[in-house]
This record gives structure tokens, C-alpha cells and sequence, in this order.
């Protein structure tokens, strides 16, 4: 992966906001055994999932309206990481922010062909402990999540440095693939599947829950098939200059990394379908993989098919 030093980089697509306190609570992630959050991600996914079908109670009353939804400032990030910095990509925000642009660059392109109107873009928040959200506290126990009540990405960037040692997945492109994951659920979201989705199951192999996850997934495959098209925010400068069949294997490697399986096992415990939220090892490289090969995230339909 080779990313373009020239490139201008769009701030207002993210907002460092630093420490914050808090514990508790989060969104559609990444679940991270026996880190800080209270219940982790599993549980979390199911509350949120409640709140947004429960007409006027949300978990936003959580947070006195603190929802951290005042857009994307991007803060110290405009002195950090425009191009006048020659250091600029050597800082983990600004290598972050590149990826969301690029990632947020192909789906203004590509939503409007699912059928559902114009993308609506949203913000990448980074944190560094905790965070208050439109679906409650998180802290970075929980690990990279979207909340769908304020529409927004969270991420607290060391958390990478956890996917490295917790889980082996060293490769720099596991970062570009976690935010293609959580954007994915930003998809879902505006096209109503998280909200059909909380209708079914939130747990099993089979669950709705599964079936969000591989599908982010396999956005996060059809964006990085398309990521060297992406421009930057002049519209004239790529922001990848290459990505390598190395660096697609890093994701799937991710993605294996961090199946439901996987965790069971690293835990310490068995394996139990019955507790999966996000899909086995083999699901989520397949997913994955289907979205890359394909390049076409209308091939990535989880809820239409028994073979997950």
C-alpha cells in the first residue's frame, strides 16, 4: 500500500476529540474480549438495535443530548495534516482520515447505484479512552464502532495496536479495512437494513446481527477493490497511489482474526454458535473476499441467502 504524499486531505470528514471520560456502552463493531467496556460490543449491539425501534426512547437520553455530534471540525487535524506538514502521513490521524476520505469518495459514488438517493456522508470521531455518544459511553474496551443513533464513527486509534498483539493482524492495511467495516454499517443504516434487522434474531449463526456483520464485511471488500479511484479532496490527486494483493490479504487475515470463533478460542473458552454476533473466521474472509472479487456491494446481500 502506497498512499499519496500530495494528496489534500478533507478535515472536516473527522474530528480528534482527544481524551474524554466515560465507560460502558457503544455501537456496531468490533467485539473485544475482556476489554473495558461493560458487556462489550455483543450486548451493545442488541441495545442499540432496541432503541431505534422504540419510537421516542433512545439511548441518546443516556448522554443528556451530549451525543458528540457536533460534526467534523477536524480540530488540530487542519494544521496536522494539510499538505504544507511534510510529516503528515507519519501521524496515524491523518493516515485514518485519508482512509475515511477515501472510503466516504467511493460510496458517494457507488450509493446512489443501490437504489436509495444520494449518500448522506458522516464523521470519524478519534478518542482516546472514552467517549460520549448518541448511544451512550464507550470506552475503548469496546473497540471501533458506528453508532446509528447519531449517525457517527468512533475509534480510538490504539486499539490497532491491540488487533497487532491480541490478535497477529499486523498489517497496515487492517486499519483502511476496520473503517471500510464501519461504514458499511453507515450504509445499513441509511438504507433502513439496520432497522429491519432488529427485527430478527441478535444472536446464532444465522442471526440478523451475523448478517449486518458479513455484510460490512463485504462493503468493506467492494470498497477496497475500488480504493486507487478514489481522489482526494481536490478532486485531481488519488489518495492511494497502489494497494497490493499483500495488502488485500492483510484485510482478509483481519477478518479471520476477529471472528467469532477465533475470539471464543482465544478466550479460552468453546466454541458456541449460539453466542455469535458476527460470523466465523471462514464467514468473514468469505465475505470479504466476495466483496473484493466482485467489486459490487449490491453482491453483498447476507439476508437474502441461507448460505451465510
Amino acid at each position: 500500500m502506497e498512499l499519496n504524499e500530495r494528496a489534500e486531505l478533507d478535515t472536516s470528514q473527522a474530528n480528534d476529540l482527544g481524551r474524554g471520560s466515560g465507560g460502558g456502552g457503544g455501537g456496531m463493531g468490533i467485539p473485544i474480549p475482556g476489554g473495558g467496556g461493560r458487556g462489550g460490543i455483543i450486548g451493545i449491539v442488541v441495545a442499540v438495535l432496541i432503541a431505534l425501534l422504540g419510537g421516542g426512547f433512545g439511548l441518546n437520553a443516556m448522554t443528556n443530548g451530549d451525543d458528540g455530534s457536533q460534526g467534523g471540525g477536524g480540530g488540530d487535524l487542519e494544521q496536522a495534516c494539510g499538505t504544507a506538514n511534510p510529516d503528515r502521513l507519519q501521524d496515524a490521524r491523518c493516515r485514518n482520515l485519508l482512509y475515511v476520505n477515501s472510503i466516504q469518495a467511493y460510496w458517494q459514488k457507488e450509493y446512489p447505484e443501490l437504489g436509495n438517493g444520494k449518500y448522506e456522508p458522516t464523521t470519524t470521531n478519534f478518542f482516546q479512552q472514552a467517549v460520549n455518544t448518541g448511544c451512550g459511553q464507550a470506552d475503548s474496551g469496546v473497540g471501533p464502532f458506528y453508532c446509528p443513533a447519531d449517525k457517527l464513527v468512533y475509534i480510538d486509534l490504539s486499539f490497532y495496536d491491540e488487533l497487532a498483539t491480541r490478535f497477529g493482524a499486523k498489517g497496515e492495511f487492517a486499519q483502511p479495512y476496520v473503517l471500510a467495516h464501519e461504514y458499511g454499517h453507515h450504509i445499513q443504516d441509511l438504507l433502513g437494513t439496520n432497522a429491519k434487522a432488529g427485527q430478527g434474531d441478535q444472536s446464532g449463526p444465522k442471526s440478523a446481527s451475523v448478517r449486518l456483520e458479513l455484510q460490512a464485511d463485504c462493503y468493506a471488500g467492494a470498497w477496497a477493490k475500488h480504493a486507487t479511484e478514489s481522489k482526494d479532496k481536490s478532486g485531481q490527486q488519488p489518495l492511494f497511489k497502489s494497494i497490493t494483493e499483500a495488502d488485500i490479504s492483510q484485510a482478509v487475515d483481519t477478518a479471520e482474526a476477529i471472528g467469532d470463533d477465533s475470539i471464543q478460542e482465544r478466550s479460552g473458552g468453546k466454541v458456541n454458535p449460539d453466542q455469535f454476533t458476527h460470523g466465523t473466521s471462514e464467514q468473514r474472509k468469505r465475505w470479504f473476499t466476495q466483496g473484493y472479487d466482485g467489486g459490487d456491494p449490491k453482491n453483498c446481500d447476507t439476508f437474502g441467502t441461507d448460505q451465510l
